[in-house]
């Protein structure tokens, strides 16, 4: 059974620009993902801030594809009033990991929250990794 992945945004950004020296692992989660090893959660609000960053370093038109290609990569799970309120109360110094968080909670049986400033999920209950250091947790990172 596949390990379920909640995946901030930073991450999906990194995979698809190509951003360095971020790049390669957070390919290899993907690739996780494409082998039915991971199972990738998103929150629906990072898909307009993904696809406001990606416009930046690309068209308007390849922007839209590669959120076209991501809604089937991965699992879009949405965010009501309930997790905003929950946001709130999760004392994070930064409201849209709060968010995120509280998102990722509503995933039964989630494992982890992949994403590159950890330090906003000091408060986590949920296993917080970087790219890198789940890959290396797994036995598969680079």
């Amino acid at each position: 059974m596949a390990s379920k992945i909640f995946i901030d945004s930073d991450v999906v950004i990194d995979f698809f620009t190509d951003r360095e020296p971020f790049a390669n692992p957070a390919s290899e989660i993907f690739e996780l993902n494409e082998r039915g090893e991971l199972e990738l959660y998103i929150s629906a609000v990072s898909i307009n801030n993904i696809y406001y960053i990606l416009r930046k370093y690309l068209d308007h038109k390849k922007a839209i594809q590669i959120i076209e290609e991501l809604t089937e990569m991965t699992q879009i799970i949405g965010t009501t009033r309930t997790e905003i309120i929950q946001a709130l109360k999760n004392d994070f110094k930064d409201f849209e990991d709060s968010i995120q968080y509280s998102t990722a909670l509503t995933i039964d049986g989630v494992e982890a929250i992949i994403t590159r400033n950890t330090k906003d999920y000091e408060k986590s209950e949920i296993a917080v990794f970087t790219p890198e250091n789940y890959l290396k947790s797994k036995g598969t990172g680079s």
